[in-house]
């Protein structure tokens, strides 16, 4: 299996060159040079797998064993997955009206994030202690990315881990995850801005290719490809558990099974539409909160930016720019990567494009959206409580409010992603005028210590923190080099 970028610059990268990046040299991302089709009776003989299982038999589709050999994949999925709250790692809640939701938060952090940063850490870990190597993670986060990376991370020897997160915009909960870690290898930095602001000066410390081959930096973010390819695991067993597979007779035609996501980046629901390619017969909806990008792009080509970031109760997934739609542009294009070169480019100054007709044509097919405004976030958790006793976080109430308002094609069953604990929600329970017992880790937070630096919004803010931020990762990269442990977070609360 080898890897090209979405821009046409690049091919034939391994498993793991593509790990330790972050954006391909040519500004695009990282994908398969090619998918594996599943055949039916693949799916059915995977069907009793456990999750971890499950992980490891897709992992094993796209990472060669002369990089990890299976008995080693095995083990790192197996170890990455052990401290989960419940014993399957994932869950499904089966509820009235047929309502189904795939709890996918039950790791440390309490969001899906922790199933794909888990292991992608596991991963990277294996690849710089066989080569006696170290890395400097660069996350920017809106929300839970950054705590799910500074919690698999922390601690090792081999990575220094910054993480930028938007002050003032992500929960308390989202906020002390992060700043409360107090190892040497983790640098966190609050900045005044919003998410995507924080995705520009990112990006172009990624496109600085000295800085990049200096000091080993990759990203975490969904922008990597392993976390997309752990990810691919939630539809296969959303699929194999809730399409109606094990009842359809064989030698008959796949069951269709609907999938409902939450979307703001799009890391998700691009992994979804790599599922579909792979033969499985998904019918994708990507519902949004008031940023409603995604819901745009595919209802009428209008792949553009709002003025603003807008602060809703869904905060993870208050995103303008979905920048994992570059790998769906890519895939229902026909893989040009000349034609996504283009466009990206274009969005990237402008902040705005208009489809292609004929992509634009392909994505409505592929791809139904939907976008919710907090008032339906509230009626929504309302509902579900009443009904069923269930308390969603505002981000699963964005996918539960499309089961409610359109009902499912008869003959096709339908599941809702849960991506995250509404335990990090509680201004959005209080709003909803519900409550919640805390799990005993989110009580505890608000006892613990924490260290961070501020990023001030300044007049040129993104060029001022560009400049800052390369000047701790090199001051990291040579402290490390030295041996010496290097804290770029200076406040102590």
């Amino acid at each position: 299996m080898q890897y090209c970028s979405t821009r046409g610059g690049v091919q034939g990268w391994d498993f793991q060159d593509v790990l330790l990046s972050g954006y391909a040299p040519d500004g695009g991302m990282f994908m398969p040079e090619t998918l594996p089709t599943l055949t039916p009776d693949t799916l059915r003989s995977w069907s009793s797998l456990s999750y971890p299982q499950l992980v490891t038999e897709v992992c094993s589709l796209f990472i060669s064993t002369e990089l990890i050999p299976r008995a080693d994949l095995e083990g790192l999925v197996s170890a990455a997955l052990s401290g989960f709250a419940v014993p399957g790692v994932v869950s499904l809640a089966r509820l009235k009206g047929g309502l189904c939701v795939l709890e996918l938060f039950h790791g440390e952090t309490l969001a899906f994030k922790d199933l794909a940063m888990t292991c992608t850490v596991r991963f990277l870990d294996y690849f710089l202690r066989k080569e006696s190597r170290r890395a400097i993670v660069l996350v920017g986060t809106s929300g839970d990315t950054g705590g799910s990376a500074i919690q698999s991370a922390r601690g090792l020897g081999g990575v220094d881990v910054v993480v930028v997160y938007p002050r003032g915009r992500i929960t308390l909960v989202q906020e002390k995850q992060m700043i409360t870690c107090l190892e040497d290898n983790i640098h966190v930095f609050a900045a005044d801005g919003s998410s995507d602001d924080i995705d520009v000066p990112i990006r172009r410390l990624f496109s600085d290719q000295e800085l990049v081959k200096q000091h080993s930096l990759m990203s975490l973010n969904s922008v990597n490809w392993s976390r997309v390819m752990v990810q691919l695991a939630h539809f296969l067993y959303a699929y194999l558990h809730v399409s109606g597979l094990e009842q359809a007779e064989t030698g008959a035609p796949l069951p269709a099974l609907e999938m409902v996501v939450p979307t703001g980046g799009a890391g998700n629901i691009a992994a979804g539409c790599i599922v579909k390619q792979m033969g499985i017969p998904l019918c994708l909806v990507a519902m949004t909160n008031a940023n409603d990008i995604v819901h745009r792009t595919v209802q009428s080509g209008d792949f553009s930016m709002a003025t603003n970031v807008t602060q809703t109760m869904a905060p993870a997934i208050d995103i303008q720019d979905p920048y994992n739609m570059e790998r769906v542009f890519w895939l229902l294009s026909g893989r040009d990567g000349a034609l996504v070169k283009g466009m990206m480019e274009e969005f990237q100054h402008s902040h705005r494009h208009t489809l292609p007709e004929a992509l634009h044509k392909q994505l409505s097919q592929v791809l139904t959206a939907g976008t919710v405004r907090d008032e339906g976030i509230v009626e929504t958790m309302q509902r579900c409580w009443k009904e069923n006793q269930y308390l969603l976080c505002p981000h699963t109430a964005v996918a539960v409010w499309h089961h409610y308002h359109c009902p499912p094609t008869a003959g096709v069953n339908r599941c809702c992603i849960a991506t995250a604990s509404p335990a990090k929600f509680q201004v959005a329970v209080q709003k909803a005028g519900l409550t919640l017992d805390l799990p005993e880790a989110v009580r505890a937070l608000d006892k613990m210590s924490t260290r961070y630096l501020a990023l001030e919004r300044g007049q040129d803010w993104g060029k001022d923190w560009e400049g800052r931020l390369k000047q701790h990762i090199q001051a990291i990269g040579s402290a490390r080099q030295r041996g010496v442990a290097y804290y770029s977070t200076v406040e102590r609360n």
